[in-house]
């Protein structure tokens, strides 16, 4: 894990080393163990490293190959590497380092961009050539390591921070006025290619960029996720499903324990974390960390689930930390937090996974964590709403977006106003092949878009402020492919991953299957009151807030007269929405 960036230039002037530099400075935090910068005529690459695979400087990046006349810059990890290895050995191919990056080099020299099929891990990359000038950029199939893109004059930028190309400079800093509509509707969410940002684009998941040393480039998708199933899918029985997807997660945790440092877990209490858990002890993994964090009581809100923790961190001997945030410590830290965000993030878990981040990388470099198992396994209460629909487009909007395009008219000012592009957007994705059933359509939606640009997003962005590398196995892309091919009766059985929830207990205590879903609110946030609504309503009415004009004053007054009034669908604040955005504004842009 780590964090990568890049000039190329196609105009024939030199890279702008300083510009370089500012941003593999800004991404120090991803990468703290070290650095380093590669400029040629025409492009530079900048890379910081986190020490996971081959602690040795043989494993330094950026690496060239001179034989191969080509180098990389990778972010992320590859858990078959050693296998891959041992293909390459075979074709002839020597290595000088034990780690994932050199193999990434040396399988696009064998097997051209095709290569990335072969890989199962998370990753984004570039590969330059020397003699053709050409540079291929990839990002891994669920988007779980991001990537940034921004045209310059002449050329072009990449990081894996957006934050790292506004330190560069010489962006469009001017909003987006697609990106901010699916921003205000989507929860958040701005699918690529946009960002909220007209100037910065991010490369789709699944996805490579190939770019000629005039300038032209190429992109094109290596992956989809298709719920297409034979007759005997169709037919297997719910508990030889269970049998298939238990042998499927055990693969998925296992791959990610490769390292060549300890590899803790995130355990919440849930049914997902506590599975993962019990997933490596029973692969061996001796003096397990697992870590847990949990808020105050408010309101008759439970703020944390120790005692479930406990229960699992007990039942396979884990050396367990429980880590107290009490909410002054929340709400004091939160502009940290939102300057480690790469684009506004609302969900509310934000600040406590970015304490938990700081608190975990005191002892720990990797873990694995449980994110996306409820988009891949239908645990989500606007599933079942979809069983059997006859309108899945409407239906899903209805349950998930924050705005409909009528109240957009009334939130933005004129010159943001798009048609109705979230609707439309939503529409071919349920609507495109590959997926016929409206659950099957909203799971395929969740999995390839929101849970890349929420969920995954956050974990990215929180953990890595603290250099410390998440690994996601509910999203090992052969475990997603297989878990499409589920029915989806079996998935929604029982409430809501049903099957997910049966293979779980035959690993791990009943106790933490049969109970309530947990879920840790910031009230301060959720219902914006005290400090937070003050920092939100000083932003909105600021002079920065006023010459951007973002926002209808009336509209922005109606959410301030009455924050708690003004929910979305997912009860989430409608003035948080805004408020974080222009607070965001002011901490990145200004």
């Amino acid at each position: 894990m780590c964090g990568i960036a890049g000039e190329i230039r196609f105009d024939g002037e030199p890279v702008d080393v300083a510009a370089l530099s500012r941003m593999n400075e800004r991404q120090q935090p991803r990468g703290p163990d070290g650095q380093g910068l590669h400029v040629s005529d025409r492009f530079g690459f900048g890379h910081r490293r986190l020490k996971i695979m081959d602690l040795s400087e043989a494993a330094q990046q950026p690496m060239f190959d001179p034989a191969l006349g080509a180098g990389i810059v990778f972010n992320g990890a590859v858990y078959n590497h050693a296998d891959l290895r041992e293909e390459l050995e075979a074709a002839g191919y020597h290595f000088h380092s034990t780690g994932d990056t050199e193999v990434l080099l040396k399988a696009w020299h064998a097997w051209g961009p095709d290569f990335v099929k072969r890989l199962n891990g998370m990753f984004a990359f570039a590969i330059w050539e020397r003699d053709s000038g050409r540079v291929l950029l990839g990002r891994d199939r669920l988007g779980i390591k991001p990537l940034y893109l921004a045209p310059i004059t002449g050329g072009l930028r990449f990081a894996s921070s957006l934050p790292a190309l506004l330190a560069a400079g010489g962006i469009d800093t001017a909003i987006d006025p697609v990106g901010l509509n699916h921003y205000l509707s989507l929860h958040a969410i701005v699918p690529p290619p946009h960002t909220l940002l007209r100037g910065v684009r991010k490369l789709a998941p699944g996805s490579l960029l190939q770019i000629e040393a005039d300038g032209t480039s190429k992109e094109h998708s290596f992956w989809s996720l298709s719920y297409e199933r034979d007759a005997a899918d169709e037919a297997r029985s719910f508990d030889d499903w269970r049998e298939i997807l238990l042998g499927g997660l055990r693969a998925a945790v296992k791959r990610r324990l490769v390292a060549d440092v300890p590899v803790g877990a995130l355990l919440s209490g849930g049914v997902d974390s506590s599975l993962i858990v019990g997933l490596m002890a029973e692969a061996g993994v001796r003096d397990l960390r697992t870590y847990n964090v949990g808020f105050e009581d408010v309101g008759g809100e439970k703020g944390n689930e120790f005692e479930y923790a406990d229960l699992v961190a007990q039942r396979f001997g884990t050396v367990h930390e429980r880590i107290f945030v009490p909410e002054a410590e929340l709400l004091n830290r939160l502009p940290e937090a939102i300057a480690a965000m790469s684009e506004p993030m609302v969900s509310h878990d934000c600040i406590g996974f970015y304490l938990l981040s700081e608190a975990v990388s005191r002892h720990s470099k990797v873990v694995q964590s449980g994110q996306g198992a409820d988009e891949v396994f239908g645990g989500y209460h606007w599933y079942p709403k979809l069983q059997g629909s006859t309108q899945p487009v409407a239906d899903y909007l209805a349950a998930f977006c924050d705005r409909d395009h009528a109240e957009m008219r009334d939130v933005v000012q004129d010159r943001y106003l798009t048609g109705d592009v979230t609707a439309s957007f939503i529409a071919s994705r349920l609507t495109a092949p590959g997926a016929s059933d409206p659950v099957d359509q909203a799971l395929r939606m969740d999995t390839t878009v929101m849970l890349v640009d929420d969920p995954v997003k956050r974990v990215d962005n929180m953990t890595m402020a603290f250099g410390l590398e998440a690994r996601v196995p509910f999203l090992d892309h052969e475990l997603v492919e297989l878990a499409a091919r589920i029915p989806a009766r079996h998935k929604l059985a029982g409430g809501g991953k049903g099957i997910l929830k049966e293979a779980a207990r035959r690993v791990i205590p009943s106790e933490v299957i049969d109970r309530p879903k947990g879920y840790f609110p910031v009230p301060a946030l959720k219902h914006l009151r005290g400090p937070v609504l003050e920092s939100v309503r000083d932003a909105l009415n600021s002079q920065a807030a006023r010459e951007r004009g973002l926002f209808r004053p009336a509209y922005v007054q109606q959410l301030l007269d009455d924050p708690s009034a003004h929910m979305t669908p997912l009860r989430g604040s409608k003035l948080w929405q805004l408020g974080l955005l222009e607070l965001w504004l002011q901490q990145h842009v200004r």
